[in-house]
């Protein structure tokens, strides 16, 4: 009989452990395994050499804060049933895992799904091959079960899927903007009136944790060399998908292309049930293993995106306060035609616009609340002598430019 009792060491936290059968399952099954080959921060890894974490690491990571969680709101007397606590964990674990190869580049290509409506999709398929187990975690995940508290565990300002990214993207990018107080944020946690808050204590952590959450936007996930890799990763589909839709045969990973040549919809999920398996099939190496091939490929457009991407030879980038000049565009537009012989509609792919807004924190989505000794409850905008409203609503926009590195 197999033991699934497991401990696995994490360099963030040590050792996490593994207490439950169905926990160990779920984590066993190909859906989730596939997980170890989606890396968590997409192209970041050729910015930052040691960004090569896999969301793997990364649910592990959110289910570990999760029973740290847990333990602490118990432990003030917040009644949480054995029942509740598996569903809270399951929720985290899977919270996920609806996302494609190099998450939220591809799934504006691959399929015209979001990922969020994917992983309820996979938990639903999960929950039939586990006879109903995960029922109570899906009401938890989409927010129907009645104690809210337990969905902002899993999805808010302040769940534990923000605070593992961020202690992890921090660790494995080196930038120690993203260091924020994980063990302390979690231990002040509490809940009143069924909804999650923080104890008055923990308020300097809490204003530590959005300012680390904007820089690290800043700083690593709209880093403008990422920008333009994902540029190119978007181009290299759509150039993909373009093909495949004049007739052009094409090599590479079979589900992959198969997606490239459809145009999926969350209703042909429904309809389709094979579809989410071969969706399930396709990870970061069938991608880069695809995109390695058309290096070769007859169709110089795609070939050029695929040498950029896989030697790195990525566009110039320019990043400014303002949008760029029309003119200047279009100058840069027939530069490239020139530069690689193309016709005027292929310029799009090497020469673009586009804008990378920062917005941190939304008051849209429940302000994080902070619980005093008196009782009362405040916003942290309320509560906060640093963080004032303006300060949090502020959205900063930037606009970027990229084209051929010839050209610069």
């Amino acid at each position: 009989m197999t033991n699934k009792r497991k401990i696995i060491n994490d360099p963030v936290y040590g050792f996490l452990t593994i207490d439950d059968d169905i926990i160990y399952d779920i984590i066993s099954h190909p859906y989730f395994q596939r997980q170890r080959n989606i890396r968590q921060l997409g192209f970041t890894y050729l910015v930052y050499p040691g960004a090569v974490h896999s969301r793997f690491s990364h649910m592990l990571g959110a289910l570990n804060l999760m029973q740290r969680a847990i333990g602490v709101l118990r432990s003030k007397g917040v009644p949480i049933s054995h029942e509740e606590s598996l569903g809270v964990q399951l929720a985290i674990l899977l919270h996920d895992i609806g996302h494609g190869p190099f998450s939220h580049t591809s799934e504006r290509v691959l399929c015209n799904v979001h990922h969020e409506t994917l992983t309820l999709l996979f938990m639903h398929r999960l929950n039939q091959q586990f006879d109903g187990r995960l029922s109570l975690a899906i009401s938890i995940f989409d927010d129907s079960y009645p104690r809210h508290f337990l969905h902002q565990l899993v999805s808010s300002q302040l769940d534990m899927d923000r605070l593992d990214y961020l202690a992890r993207d921090s660790f494995f990018t080196g930038v120690s903007e993203g260091i924020v107080g994980t063990e302390r944020i979690i231990n002040m946690l509490n809940v009143k009136d069924d909804m999650l808050v923080v104890d008055e204590k923990g308020i300097y952590s809490i204003e530590k944790f959005i300012i680390s959450r904007r820089l690290m936007y800043w700083q690593v996930y709209l880093h403008k060399t990422v920008i333009a890799a994902d540029n190119v990763f978007y181009s290299i589909l759509h150039r993909a998908r373009q093909l495949s839709s004049m007739g052009t045969q094409m090599t590479g990973n079979p589900d992959l292309l198969f997606f490239l040549s459809s145009s999926v919809t969350e209703a042909d999920f429904y309809k389709d049930p094979s579809l989410l398996d071969r969706f399930a099939s396709i990870d970061d190496n069938d991608v880069l293993s695809s995109i390695k091939l058309w290096t070769r490929l007859n169709d110089q457009v795609l070939s050029l995106l695929a040498t950029q991407l896989i030697y790195r030879q990525l566009p110039a980038i320019r990043v400014a306060q303002q949008p760029f000049n029309a003119d200047l565009v279009n100058v840069l537009r027939t530069k490239t035609m020139s530069l690689y012989d193309i016709a005027d509609h292929d310029a799009d792919f090497f020469v673009g616009t586009g804008q990378l807004v920062n917005h941190a924190y939304s008051f849209d989505d429940k302000e994080i609340k902070v619980l005093f000794k008196d009782g009362r409850c405040l916003g942290i905008s309320e509560a906060s002598d640093q963080l004032d409203r303006p300060f949090l609503e502020k959205t900063v926009t930037k606009y970027y430019l990229h084209f051929p590195k010839e050209l610069k």
